[in-house]
């Protein structure tokens, strides 16, 4: 049996596992759960908050110790450092809390040297056909590579997006250099580079990695994230909350938008518009900006905050919307807003990266231009005050969901990928030129 047809042997590499760490823990849930579908053995490698993995995958958990693990599972952080008392003090583990408590992104480079060394054990027991690196590019990506394994990974977006967003929005110097600190863009561009293939999960997000990695758009695969259809759906029983409007997302990520957002609510309030605004955030504990936003624009009377939830109260949350909005700057694809229009849920998104691709603008939703607060505030107003065009929106939102997004053909072509890196297996990196503009930062 050639590898162009038997089951593969697959890691899958996400430095935080959890569905609810954002859409790249969606991603693995769904890409492992189809993958073991189709007969192969899929091993997950995920840094905490851990993932719940589907059956017939199986999970290797990958310790960290940034301070933001501490701020998320203070207990077990407490009792890991009693069962082994110096581990903190180990190099890497000790290096890890400390940058992170200076705000330096090093999760990634810690994550991708643990699970080498993970993945050097498990290789040694049974050898993997395929690493799928998602999202993370750290150094130690390239020392799996030396162990002979095709390694594949997917870029949702490049970071140098999230870096510039957020120091657009920082909103003092000590800030904006907290924000340039922080992304480990120069790292994660030149793993890229050496890796055997490139998968994004659009055309814009394929353009923006040829604009700031330099690698040319012909040289990665395109393949669209799926929806869970039978999941995320319209539920019967469930009537839309008057006047509410919901955001979904990961306020800390400036790339997500919901300053416009607040200051478009602030807006309609300033107008007499009635709305009761949801924003479905991380856990309370680690949100600063929303927080603030919301107390500067006087918006506290307005403004529900719910954490994470399990998909099935996620659903009903979509369900309950009267509008779904994401407001995001740029998206690589956008989970949250396909996720609520295969809800049936009428959505305004803006013209920000992949968006325009999943959104049809006034046949499956409505879009804005990025970063423009009266745009977003008239669009609001508009579908508020039309229950027709709501209802019309909304089913055509569904059936583009259900025609176009969905796990099984996203898997198929990943799959693909896999095959074909396979085929042509060569330990030499994809030969891409380093272009002036693509020089680590």
């Amino acid at each position: 049996m050639t590898a162009s047809d038997r089951p593969l042997r697959i890691a899958l590499l996400m430095y935080q596992g959890n569905p609810y760490s954002g859409g790249q823990g969606v991603y693995i849930h769904y890409l492992s759960r189809e993958l073991a579908r189709m007969g192969h053995d899929v091993h997950v490698l995920a840094g905490p908050p851990l993932p719940v993995v589907p059956p017939g995958v199986t999970l290797h958990p990958i310790e960290s110790y940034s301070t933001w693990m501490l701020m998320d599972d203070k207990k077990g952080y407490i009792r890991r450092l009693q069962e082994k008392p110096f581990s903190l003090f180990y190099p890497l583990n000790f290096l890890e809390y400390l940058t992170t408590r200076g705000s330096v992104f090093s999760l990634i480079i810690a994550f991708s040297v643990r699970a080498f060394m993970k993945l050097r054990e498990l290789h040694e027991e049974q050898p993997f056909d395929v690493i799928h690196d998602n999202q993370s590019m750290g150094f130690g990506s390239l020392a799996m590579k030396a162990l002979g394994i095709p390694m594949v990974v997917t870029i949702h977006h490049p970071l140098p997006i999230d870096r510039l967003n957020s120091i657009i929005q920082a909103r003092n110097p000590y800030e904006r250099v907290r924000r340039v600190m922080f992304y480990p863009v120069g790292m994660q561009e030149f793993v890229a580079k050496r890796m055997d293939a490139l998968i994004t999960v659009s055309k814009a997000s394929a353009g923006k990695i040829e604009e700031t990695f330099g690698i040319p758009a012909e040289q990665m695969e395109v393949v669209y994230n799926g929806i869970d259809t039978d999941v995320f759906r319209p539920l019967p029983d469930v009537e839309p909350e008057p006047r509410s409007i919901v955001w979904v997302g990961n306020s800390e990520d400036r790339n997500k938008g919901v300053k416009y957002l607040l200051e478009a609510a602030a807006m309609l309030r300033d107008e007499g518009v009635d709305f009761r605004l949801v924003l479905k955030d991380r856990d309370r504990r680690q949100l600063k900006y929303a927080p603030s936003l919301i107390n500067h624009l006087r918006l506290g009377t307005r403004t529900t905050f719910l954490t994470r939830m399990p998909p099935e109260e996620l659903v009903r949350l979509y369900n309950r919307a009267e509008i779904v909005v994401s407001p995001s700057v740029f998206e690589g694809f956008g989970l949250p807003a396909a996720e609520a229009m295969s809800c049936g849920r009428p959505l305004i998104a803006t013209t920000g990266g992949a968006f325009p691709e999943v959104v049809e603008h006034e046949k499956s939703g409505l879009l804005v231009p990025p970063a423009d607060p009266v745009a977003l505030a008239a669009a609001i107003r508009r579908l508020l005050d039309d229950p027709a065009e709501r209802e019309r929106l909304g089913a055509a939102a569904r059936e583009r969901i259900v025609s176009t997004f969905n796990w099984g053909l996203a898997t198929e072509q990943t799959l693909r990928v896999y095959r074909g890196v396979l085929d042509r297996r060569s330990p030499a990196a994809l030969p891409i030129p380093v272009s002036p503009a693509s020089a680590p930062a």
